[in-house]
Protein backbone atom coordinates (compact mmCIF):
# COMPACT_ATOMS: atom_id res chain seq x y z
CA UNK A 1 0.00 0.00 0.00
CA UNK A 2 1.38 3.48 -1.21
CA UNK A 3 0.31 5.19 2.53
CA UNK A 4 3.21 2.62 4.07
CA UNK A 5 5.82 3.87 1.63
CA UNK A 6 7.92 6.91 1.96
CA UNK A 7 9.58 9.27 -0.27
CA UNK A 8 12.17 11.32 -0.07
CA UNK A 9 12.29 14.14 -3.18
CA UNK A 10 15.76 15.78 -2.66
CA UNK A 11 15.11 19.61 -4.93
CA UNK A 12 11.81 19.68 -3.52
CA UNK A 13 12.02 23.19 -3.50
CA UNK A 14 12.37 23.22 -7.42
CA UNK A 15 9.85 23.74 -10.12
CA UNK A 16 9.29 20.13 -11.02
CA UNK A 17 10.23 19.20 -7.44
CA UNK A 18 7.23 20.88 -5.55
CA UNK A 19 4.65 19.14 -8.38
CA UNK A 20 6.67 15.43 -7.68
CA UNK A 21 5.88 16.28 -3.99
CA UNK A 22 2.25 16.94 -4.85
CA UNK A 23 1.50 14.28 -6.64
CA UNK A 24 3.11 11.49 -4.42
CA UNK A 25 0.50 13.59 -1.32
CA UNK A 26 -2.41 12.59 -4.37
CA UNK A 27 -1.42 9.25 -4.25
CA UNK A 28 -1.02 8.40 -0.33
CA UNK A 29 2.19 8.40 -0.10
CA UNK A 30 4.36 9.61 3.25
CA UNK A 31 6.30 12.60 1.56
CA UNK A 32 9.73 14.54 2.82
CA UNK A 33 11.05 17.28 1.19
CA UNK A 34 14.74 17.35 0.87
CA UNK A 35 16.14 21.50 0.58
CA UNK A 36 18.30 23.95 2.07
CA UNK A 37 17.86 25.59 4.95
CA UNK A 38 17.30 28.58 2.52
CA UNK A 39 14.72 27.50 0.21
CA UNK A 40 11.67 28.76 0.01
CA UNK A 41 8.38 26.54 0.74
CA UNK A 42 5.86 28.49 -0.86
CA UNK A 43 5.09 25.60 -3.46
CA UNK A 44 5.74 23.68 -0.14
CA UNK A 45 2.59 24.28 2.38
CA UNK A 46 0.88 21.21 2.59
CA UNK A 47 0.99 20.02 6.46
CA UNK A 48 1.95 16.43 5.65
CA UNK A 49 4.91 17.56 4.31
CA UNK A 50 8.06 15.95 6.43
CA UNK A 51 10.97 18.38 5.46
CA UNK A 52 14.98 17.67 6.00
CA UNK A 53 17.65 20.33 5.73
CA UNK A 54 20.26 19.30 3.32
CA UNK A 55 23.73 21.58 3.40
CA UNK A 56 25.28 20.04 0.40
CA UNK A 57 28.53 22.36 0.75
CA UNK A 58 29.54 20.63 3.40
CA UNK A 59 29.61 16.65 2.35
CA UNK A 60 30.32 15.66 5.56
CA UNK A 61 26.76 16.84 7.65
CA UNK A 62 24.71 14.69 4.80
CA UNK A 63 25.21 11.23 6.25
CA UNK A 64 24.27 12.64 9.78
CA UNK A 65 21.37 14.81 8.37
CA UNK A 66 20.19 11.06 6.80
CA UNK A 67 20.62 9.03 10.08
CA UNK A 68 18.77 11.19 12.03
CA UNK A 69 15.92 11.92 10.03
CA UNK A 70 14.26 8.67 10.85
CA UNK A 71 14.02 6.21 13.39
CA UNK A 72 17.02 3.91 14.11
CA UNK A 73 17.02 1.28 11.39
CA UNK A 74 14.39 2.74 9.30
CA UNK A 75 14.78 4.45 5.28
CA UNK A 76 12.88 5.89 2.62
CA UNK A 77 11.35 3.67 -0.01
CA UNK A 78 12.24 5.31 -3.11
CA UNK A 79 13.98 8.60 -3.48
CA UNK A 80 14.04 11.02 -5.97
CA UNK A 81 16.77 13.32 -6.46
CA UNK A 82 15.56 16.37 -8.31
CA UNK A 83 18.47 18.19 -7.17
CA UNK A 84 20.22 20.53 -10.53
CA UNK A 85 21.23 23.47 -11.96
CA UNK A 86 20.19 24.47 -15.57
CA UNK A 87 22.90 27.92 -15.54
CA UNK A 88 25.85 28.78 -13.50
CA UNK A 89 28.18 31.36 -13.63
CA UNK A 90 31.12 29.24 -13.62
CA UNK A 91 31.28 26.52 -16.44
CA UNK A 92 32.83 24.03 -13.03
CA UNK A 93 29.98 24.75 -11.29
CA UNK A 94 27.81 22.31 -13.40
CA UNK A 95 30.32 19.50 -12.30
CA UNK A 96 29.92 20.45 -8.86
CA UNK A 97 26.29 20.58 -8.73
CA UNK A 98 25.12 18.20 -11.05
CA UNK A 99 28.16 15.87 -10.66
CA UNK A 100 30.06 15.77 -6.99
CA UNK A 101 26.54 16.67 -5.32
CA UNK A 102 25.16 13.74 -6.12
CA UNK A 103 28.06 11.63 -5.58
CA UNK A 104 28.39 12.74 -2.27
CA UNK A 105 24.67 11.91 -1.47
CA UNK A 106 24.90 8.48 -2.60
CA UNK A 107 27.95 8.03 -0.20
CA UNK A 108 26.21 9.34 2.65
CA UNK A 109 23.25 7.23 1.77
CA UNK A 110 25.06 3.70 1.64
CA UNK A 111 27.19 5.45 4.86
CA UNK A 112 23.76 5.45 6.70
CA UNK A 113 23.04 2.12 5.55
CA UNK A 114 19.47 3.70 3.96
CA UNK A 115 19.53 3.28 0.11
CA UNK A 116 16.08 3.14 -0.98
CA UNK A 117 14.45 0.14 -3.30
CA UNK A 118 14.73 2.33 -5.94
CA UNK A 119 16.53 5.76 -6.77
CA UNK A 120 14.94 7.81 -9.60
CA UNK A 121 17.23 10.16 -10.96
CA UNK A 122 15.93 13.59 -13.42
CA UNK A 123 18.51 13.59 -15.56
CA UNK A 124 17.69 15.62 -19.25
CA UNK A 125 17.65 14.97 -22.89
CA UNK A 126 20.36 17.76 -23.06
CA UNK A 127 22.74 13.98 -22.15
CA UNK A 128 22.66 12.64 -25.53
CA UNK A 129 23.35 15.58 -27.43
CA UNK A 130 22.41 16.76 -30.67
CA UNK A 131 21.92 13.85 -32.40
CA UNK A 132 20.17 13.44 -36.12
CA UNK A 133 20.04 16.59 -37.64
CA UNK A 134 19.38 15.40 -41.18
CA UNK A 135 16.53 12.82 -41.34
CA UNK A 136 15.18 13.96 -38.01
CA UNK A 137 15.51 10.02 -36.62
CA UNK A 138 13.39 10.42 -32.89
CA UNK A 139 16.21 10.36 -29.77
CA UNK A 140 16.05 6.65 -28.02
CA UNK A 141 17.71 4.96 -25.03
CA UNK A 142 19.82 3.05 -26.98
CA UNK A 143 21.22 5.44 -28.61
CA UNK A 144 25.25 6.30 -27.65
CA UNK A 145 25.45 9.88 -25.84
CA UNK A 146 27.44 12.79 -27.17
CA UNK A 147 26.27 15.66 -25.33
CA UNK A 148 27.96 19.20 -26.72
CA UNK A 149 27.14 21.30 -23.54
CA UNK A 150 29.08 21.14 -20.24
CA UNK A 151 25.50 20.80 -19.20
CA UNK A 152 24.51 17.89 -21.05
CA UNK A 153 28.34 16.49 -19.64
CA UNK A 154 27.19 16.96 -16.21
CA UNK A 155 23.90 15.45 -16.21
CA UNK A 156 26.07 12.18 -17.99
CA UNK A 157 28.53 12.02 -15.53
CA UNK A 158 25.89 11.83 -13.16
CA UNK A 159 24.22 9.28 -15.07
CA UNK A 160 27.83 7.21 -15.41
CA UNK A 161 28.39 7.25 -11.32
CA UNK A 162 25.17 5.86 -10.97
CA UNK A 163 25.74 2.76 -12.54
CA UNK A 164 29.20 2.55 -10.94
CA UNK A 165 27.64 3.59 -7.12
CA UNK A 166 25.40 0.14 -7.52
CA UNK A 167 22.44 2.52 -6.72
CA UNK A 168 19.01 0.86 -7.67
CA UNK A 169 18.60 3.56 -10.05
CA UNK A 170 15.95 5.05 -12.33
CA UNK A 171 16.77 7.30 -14.94
CA UNK A 172 14.50 9.92 -16.72
CA UNK A 173 15.87 11.82 -19.23
CA UNK A 174 13.12 15.06 -20.20
CA UNK A 175 12.68 17.18 -22.72
CA UNK A 176 11.23 20.35 -22.41
CA UNK A 177 9.44 21.09 -18.94
CA UNK A 178 6.69 23.39 -18.61
CA UNK A 179 3.74 24.72 -16.66
CA UNK A 180 2.42 26.71 -14.01
CA UNK A 181 5.30 28.51 -11.91
CA UNK A 182 7.80 27.76 -14.62
CA UNK A 183 10.19 31.08 -15.69
CA UNK A 184 11.97 29.68 -18.51
CA UNK A 185 8.56 29.26 -20.76
CA UNK A 186 7.28 32.18 -19.10
CA UNK A 187 9.72 34.71 -20.67
CA UNK A 188 8.22 32.89 -24.20
CA UNK A 189 4.84 33.95 -23.64
CA UNK A 190 5.12 37.49 -22.31
CA UNK A 191 7.25 37.91 -25.32
CA UNK A 192 4.30 36.97 -27.52
CA UNK A 193 1.95 38.68 -25.82
CA UNK A 194 4.26 41.65 -26.91
CA UNK A 195 3.19 40.43 -29.92
CA UNK A 196 6.83 38.53 -31.16
CA UNK A 197 7.65 35.53 -31.13
CA UNK A 198 11.68 34.86 -31.18
CA UNK A 199 13.07 31.66 -32.76
CA UNK A 200 16.84 30.57 -33.59
CA UNK A 201 18.13 29.50 -36.84
CA UNK A 202 16.05 29.52 -40.18
CA UNK A 203 16.74 25.46 -40.55
CA UNK A 204 13.65 23.15 -39.64
CA UNK A 205 13.26 22.63 -35.53
CA UNK A 206 11.34 19.99 -33.98
CA UNK A 207 10.70 21.06 -30.65
CA UNK A 208 9.31 18.31 -28.04
CA UNK A 209 7.48 18.96 -24.22
CA UNK A 210 6.53 17.39 -20.88
CA UNK A 211 3.62 19.24 -19.02
CA UNK A 212 5.19 19.24 -15.71
CA UNK A 213 2.53 17.37 -13.82
CA UNK A 214 2.61 14.53 -16.23
CA UNK A 215 6.60 14.18 -15.49
CA UNK A 216 5.50 14.15 -11.81
CA UNK A 217 2.70 11.07 -12.59
CA UNK A 218 5.10 9.51 -14.80
CA UNK A 219 8.27 9.16 -11.62
CA UNK A 220 5.56 7.97 -9.12
CA UNK A 221 4.27 5.22 -12.03
CA UNK A 222 7.79 4.42 -12.20
CA UNK A 223 8.78 3.93 -9.02
CA UNK A 224 5.48 1.87 -8.46
CA UNK A 225 6.49 -0.29 -11.88
CA UNK A 226 9.72 0.13 -13.85
CA UNK A 227 12.29 -1.85 -13.20
CA UNK A 228 15.57 -0.72 -11.76
CA UNK A 229 19.00 0.25 -13.94
CA UNK A 230 16.84 1.38 -16.65
CA UNK A 231 16.87 4.78 -18.44
CA UNK A 232 13.64 6.45 -19.82
CA UNK A 233 13.42 9.05 -22.00
CA UNK A 234 10.22 11.30 -21.60
CA UNK A 235 8.12 13.17 -23.49
CA UNK A 236 4.88 14.00 -24.81
CA UNK A 237 4.73 11.67 -27.90
CA UNK A 238 4.77 13.88 -30.56
CA UNK A 239 6.88 16.63 -31.87
CA UNK A 240 6.15 20.56 -32.66
CA UNK A 241 7.53 22.97 -34.34
CA UNK A 242 7.94 26.57 -33.17
CA UNK A 243 5.03 27.71 -35.77
CA UNK A 244 2.62 25.61 -34.01
CA UNK A 245 3.79 26.69 -30.16
CA UNK A 246 3.46 30.19 -31.02
CA UNK A 247 -0.27 29.89 -32.31
CA UNK A 248 -0.97 27.67 -29.55
CA UNK A 249 0.77 30.42 -27.16
CA UNK A 250 -1.23 33.26 -28.87
CA UNK A 251 -4.47 31.47 -29.07
CA UNK A 252 -4.01 31.11 -25.11
CA UNK A 253 -3.18 34.51 -24.24
CA UNK A 254 -5.27 36.00 -26.94
CA UNK A 255 -2.79 38.06 -28.95
CA UNK A 256 -4.45 38.05 -32.98
CA UNK A 257 -0.90 39.41 -33.94
CA UNK A 258 2.32 37.69 -33.43
CA UNK A 259 5.30 38.45 -35.26
CA UNK A 260 7.84 35.71 -35.83
CA UNK A 261 11.83 37.16 -35.27
CA UNK A 262 13.97 34.51 -36.67
CA UNK A 263 17.24 35.49 -35.50
CA UNK A 264 20.94 33.85 -37.54
CA UNK A 265 22.52 31.51 -35.28
CA UNK A 266 25.91 33.89 -35.73
CA UNK A 267 23.79 36.54 -33.81
CA UNK A 268 22.17 34.48 -30.89
CA UNK A 269 25.90 33.52 -30.23
CA UNK A 270 27.56 36.77 -30.51
CA UNK A 271 24.68 38.43 -27.56
CA UNK A 272 25.04 34.70 -26.05
CA UNK A 273 29.01 35.45 -25.76
CA UNK A 274 28.33 39.35 -24.32
CA UNK A 275 25.43 37.96 -21.97
CA UNK A 276 27.77 35.67 -20.35
CA UNK A 277 30.01 37.93 -19.97
CA UNK A 278 27.85 40.78 -18.34
CA UNK A 279 26.34 37.95 -16.18
CA UNK A 280 29.93 37.08 -14.46
CA UNK A 281 30.41 40.96 -13.74
CA UNK A 282 26.91 41.19 -12.12
CA UNK A 283 27.65 37.93 -10.00
CA UNK A 284 24.56 36.46 -11.55
CA UNK A 285 24.13 33.50 -13.61
CA UNK A 286 23.02 34.45 -17.27
CA UNK A 287 19.87 32.68 -18.92
CA UNK A 288 21.52 33.35 -22.30
CA UNK A 289 25.19 32.44 -22.44
CA UNK A 290 26.85 29.95 -24.81
CA UNK A 291 26.05 27.01 -23.81
CA UNK A 292 22.65 27.78 -24.27
CA UNK A 293 23.27 28.78 -27.41
CA UNK A 294 23.99 25.08 -28.23
CA UNK A 295 20.94 23.95 -26.77
CA UNK A 296 18.76 26.56 -28.90
CA UNK A 297 20.91 25.87 -31.80
CA UNK A 298 20.09 21.88 -31.60
CA UNK A 299 17.34 21.13 -34.45
CA UNK A 300 16.16 17.66 -33.60
CA UNK A 301 14.24 16.95 -30.17
CA UNK A 302 11.52 14.31 -31.14
CA UNK A 303 11.84 11.38 -28.88
CA UNK A 304 10.58 7.77 -28.65
CA UNK A 305 9.07 7.09 -25.74
CA UNK A 306 8.17 3.38 -26.35
CA UNK A 307 10.25 2.06 -24.04
CA UNK A 308 8.81 4.21 -21.54
CA UNK A 309 5.03 3.12 -22.38
CA UNK A 310 6.22 -0.53 -22.39
CA UNK A 311 7.43 -0.73 -19.16
CA UNK A 312 5.28 1.70 -16.96
CA UNK A 313 2.46 2.18 -19.14
CA UNK A 314 3.87 5.85 -19.58
CA UNK A 315 0.99 8.14 -21.33
CA UNK A 316 1.01 11.57 -20.92
CA UNK A 317 -2.48 13.19 -20.19
CA UNK A 318 -1.91 16.47 -21.18
CA UNK A 319 -1.36 17.52 -24.65
CA UNK A 320 0.66 21.02 -25.67
CA UNK A 321 -1.49 22.92 -26.23
CA UNK A 322 -3.99 21.68 -23.16
CA UNK A 323 -0.84 22.52 -21.28
CA UNK A 324 -0.26 26.03 -22.55
CA UNK A 325 -3.48 27.00 -21.80
CA UNK A 326 -3.20 25.43 -18.30
CA UNK A 327 0.13 27.76 -17.43
CA UNK A 328 -1.05 30.23 -19.94
CA UNK A 329 -4.46 30.38 -17.16
CA UNK A 330 -2.32 30.11 -14.19
CA UNK A 331 0.57 33.03 -14.97
CA UNK A 332 -2.52 35.65 -15.54
CA UNK A 333 -4.12 34.79 -12.08
CA UNK A 334 -0.82 35.00 -10.27
CA UNK A 335 -0.23 38.44 -12.33
CA UNK A 336 2.45 37.30 -14.21
CA UNK A 337 0.91 37.69 -17.30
Amino acid sequence: MTENKRVLVVGAGGFTGGFIVAEGLRRGYEMWAGVRESTSRKWLDDSRIHFINFDFSRPESLSAALSTALPAGEKWDYIVYNLGATKVMSYMDFSRINYDYLRHFTTALKSAGMAPEKFLYMSSLSAMGPGDEKNYTPFNESMIPMPNTKYGASKLKAEMWLEMDGMPYIIFRPTGIYGPRDHDYFLMFKSIKKGFDFSVGFRKQLLTFIYVEDLARAVFDALEKAPVKETYDISEPRAYTQKEFRRMSAKAIGKKLVVPMRMPLWGVKAVSVVAEKIGVARMKPSTLNRDKYKIMKQRNWNVDISKAQHDFAFSPCVSLEEGIKKSVEWYKSEGWL
